[in-house]
Order: structure tokens, then sequence, then C-alpha cells
């Protein structure tokens, strides 16, 4: 399971209509486990683009990125992860 230290959550305007719904884009700061391949010193945080409409939720697309030197991290989240952080981005939707 992640373990967020924090977040930070804003709209995203989707000018091209693509998907219906709302975008959102989800920043959180992850605590990561020393013994954890995906751990780094200088910190880790996980980008989702979270999407909501009236019929679904879900997320669109996450990276991961080590703190510092904002480098991208290919890791891929397991699916309990994922299902835990599109219900966390679900409850968290900014106004």
């Amino acid at each position: 399971m992640l373990t967020i230290k924090e977040y930070t959550a804003e709209f995203v305007k989707d000018p091209f209509g693509i998907l219906p719904g709302k975008r959102y884009e989800f920043v959180f700061d992850l605590d990561v486990p020393e013994d954890d391949e995906l751990f780094r010193e200088s910190g880790v945080y996980v980008r989702v683009i979270f999407l909501s409409d009236e019929d679904q939720s879900r997320i669109v697309k996450y990276d991961f990125f080590e703190r510092t030197s904002d480098l991208y991290l290919d890791f891929d989240m397991e699916p309990e992860e994922e299902e835990q952080l599109a219900e966390f981005c679900k409850n968290n939707i900014p106004e």
C-alpha cells in the first residue's frame, strides 16, 4: 500500500474535450520504505490525472518522479495501490 505524506489537487481544463467529465491533477508525496525498489533518498511523488463524471471516476494516467530532480521513474502500481489512490482522489476532488 502507498503511504501518502501530503497531496495537492486542482482542476485541469480539457481544451480538446476528448474524454467526457472533469479532469483533476493530483500530486502525492509518498513515504516509501528504504527496502522498496521505488525508494529514493530525495523522495518520490506520483502525479495522477483523475477523471470524474456522472457515470464513472477513474485514474486516466499516473507517473512516478524523484522529488528533487523531477526524474521520471518507470514503475507501475499494484492494482490495489491504484484502487487506493482512485478512491482517495474520488473522495478529495477539489470544489
